[in-house]
């Protein structure tokens, strides 16, 4: 029987996130969309969890990035809720809005419907800002041929790593 819900790379890297960001006296925060909260679920699989994350926001729809995370309509309607400036200002909101010391978000197309051929299924963004020294980072990444599991399962993987210090 196993202690984990999730898979065990997963709470792994989970645990190396909670213990290296006490190590580092770090809070985190996340915004979360195409991942629905898989992080956050990671990183509350670990005893000790508490000291490291401050709040996660699972902000699926446009609305709630908007509305919970300050992400401004205009980015939207220009980029796409699955761009590098949205996950952009999901991370800066996600920031603003906690007491973190960095915050993570991603935004995704999981599939298996949605994607384009400008941004194909597996198309995930994720951005990481850091509150002193100010620090910014975004990247892109294509997940193919992955299925939907897949697509979110990779996407976390990444957003963990991010948080390390």
């Amino acid at each position: 029987m196993s202690d984990s819900l999730l898979p065990k790379d997963i709470v792994d890297l989970a645990r190396r996130v909670v213990e290296e960001n006490i190590a580092a006296g770090r809070r985190i925060a996340l915004a979360e969309s195409c991942t629905g909260g898989l992080v956050a679920a990671a990183i509350t699989e670990i005893g000790g969890s508490s000291a490291v994350l401050d709040r996660s926001f699972v902000t699926y729809s446009n609305e709630a990035k908007q509305q919970m995370l300050g992400v401004a309509g205009d980015i939207i309607d220009a980029f796409g809720a699955v761009s590098i400036a949205c996950v952009y200002a999901m991370a800066e909101g996600a920031l603003k809005r906690s007491g973190a010391d960095i915050a993570v978000a991603i935004s995704g197309i999981a599939g298996p419907e949605g994607g384009s051929p400008q941004k194909p299924v597996g198309t995930v963004v994720f951005a990481k800002a850091i509150r002193d020294p100010e620090e910014k980072d975004a990247e892109q990444r294509i997940f193919a041929e992955q299925d939907r599991a897949g697509v979110r399962r990779q996407a976390t993987l990444v957003a963990l790593e991010l948080l390390l210090p």
